[in-house]
């Protein structure tokens, strides 16, 4: 009898071990210890693991020797219930299936479901996210209230419905599944649309469908955390100044072309579930530098270094969006930017931001609407033009490629000044826990310090697995 398999760890784990096996026999072994395992367990899948990722690889030393596994008649469950032969080999179909399907949100579902055939309790605590169109319903009916999405809302639908939804189901596949087959596999297996999102990076980055197992105040990825030892500036800011402060003037052997850039990006939930809801306060901490690592002449100075502290509100929400899309989440913040220099270099911005959470299939994005809250008065602001070129708000995206890759970015327009900015990451996969990493960046506000200062720049790097952020 196999040890008892409680976490999604462990169940990823036996999925790559699986996927990488030498020979047919040995993979075949895998799926039936595997189908037995599952059906003779308590299995808990909870969606957010140790990781902020839904793709966290195992370590090598995790694989088990499968070769003497023999396909027993029946097997007994610490219940007393018998599984006979034949679910154990369907079970054993079904998992084997599930690694067919590249996208990890889906692929995640597809164990979980499986799991759940083998009819395990499951004792996490889900999210119950406020039903907009509902509450919007109450709201101008002049009964206005806060209706929360029923957790078996899902299930309960005449046979005419079900056909629609199954239709619906299936359509949404396409946006999760890379081909015909692996949506298939899906259907075949019953997993659906709410199945697959609580294992999306944003349900994941945010507990939108469940808390995660770490709890409030211990330390979690939020934005991508990278390191680019190779950054190339190809106009560096050699004169940087604004309205209120002086100019400070620099040649270019002073702020070389190529430097080395990273980010540390950090959060942590401070309290859940607040307001009888499932809103969730946050504090994040972003820092950003630019390091003149290759600028001997000058004792390789940090040229610029960008901190970001902030506290937001995220409260899980659902709504259909055009072109198949959902909205997932609603929320507010504030955050404080600036560079701890001294005059005439002192560069500092307060913004309060309203965002939200969305996701097209594969696709997540994030837009925010800011306003500036400034502290000081209008003779001592450091950037009081700092809006016309870091404008109103920001979209954030994350897009999942094959073979666990990925573009992601940030994009700024302030459409009054035609001035704004792109930056866009692609990662791909290097290890276990690396991925390899380029940037690329065009326009206003690649530091502070050049909020009004236009730039392209190139940068080659890695960033750590789990985070990938968004």
């Amino acid at each position: 009898m196999f040890a008892h398999i409680t976490t999604q760890r462990q169940l990823q784990r036996t999925h790559v071990i699986s996927r990488n096996a030498s020979s047919r026999t040995l993979h075949t072994h895998l799926s039936i210890a595997i189908a037995i395992a599952l059906s003779c367990t308590a299995v808990q899948v909870q969606a957010a693991d140790n990781s902020q990722t839904y793709n966290e690889l195992p370590v090598p030393e995790a694989a088990f020797e499968y070769e003497t596994v023999e396909m027993p008649q029946s097997v007994t469950t610490q219940s007393g219930k018998v599984i006979s032969k034949e679910f154990i080999a369907q079970q054993a179909k079904l998992f084997s299936e599930c690694t067919q399907v590249q996208s990890s949100a889906a692929r995640l579902a597809c164990f979980d479901k499986v799991a759940e055939q083998g009819k395990t309790p499951s004792y996490t605590m889900t999210k119950q996210p406020v039903d907009l169109a509902k509450t919007f319903k109450t709201t101008i009916s002049g009964n206005p209230q806060v209706v929360f999405v029923e957790e078996n809302s899902t299930n309960t639908f005449s046979d005419e419905s079900a056909t629609a939804n199954q239709q619906s189901t299936t359509n949404s596949f396409d946006t999760v599944a890379d081909n015909q087959q692996e949506a298939q596999v899906l259907e075949n297996v019953g997993v659906t649309q709410t199945d697959i999102e609580k294992y999306t990076p944003l349900s994941l980055a945010y507990d939108l469908d469940q808390n995660s197992e770490r709890g409030t105040w211990t330390v979690r990825p939020y934005r991508p955390t990278y390191l680019l030892p190779l950054f190339y500036t190809f106009d560096p800011n050699l004169n940087p100044s604004t309205p209120s402060q002086e100019i400070e003037p620099f040649d270019s052997n002073d702020i070389r072309e190529t430097e080395l850039k990273f980010q540390l990006s950090l959060k942590s939930k401070v309290a859940e579930d607040l307001f009888d809801t499932s809103a969730d306060l946050w504090f994040g901490y972003t820092q950003e530098s630019h390091w003149q690592v290759y600028n001997e002449d000058n004792s390789r100075p940090f040229r610029a270094t960008d901190y970001q502290p902030e506290i937001f509100l995220t409260q899980p929400v659902t709504a259909d969006l055009p072109f198949g899309g959902r909205l997932r989440m609603l929320g507010a913040g504030a955050v404080h930017h600036s560079n701890g220099q001294d005059d005439p270099l002192s560069r500092s911005w307060n913004r309060a931001y309203l965002m939200a959470g969305a996701e097209w299939g594969k696709l997540s994005v994030i837009p925010r609407l800011w306003a500036r809250v400034n502290g000081d008065s209008s003779s001592d602001d450091d950037n009081p033009d700092i809006e016309d070129y870091m404008g109103y708000g920001d979209i954030k995206f994350l897009y999942d490629l094959p073979a666990e890759q990925s573009i992601s970015g940030t994009l700024r327009y302030n459409p009054s000044t035609n001035k704004g900015a792109a930056q866009i990451d692609y990662i791909y996969p290097l290890s276990e826990n690396v991925n390899g990493m380029v940037q690329l960046f065009q326009g206003y506000g690649e530091s502070i310090v050049d909020y009004n200062h236009e730039n392209t720049s190139i940068g080659f790097g890695i960033v750590l697995n789990d985070w990938k952020g968004l």
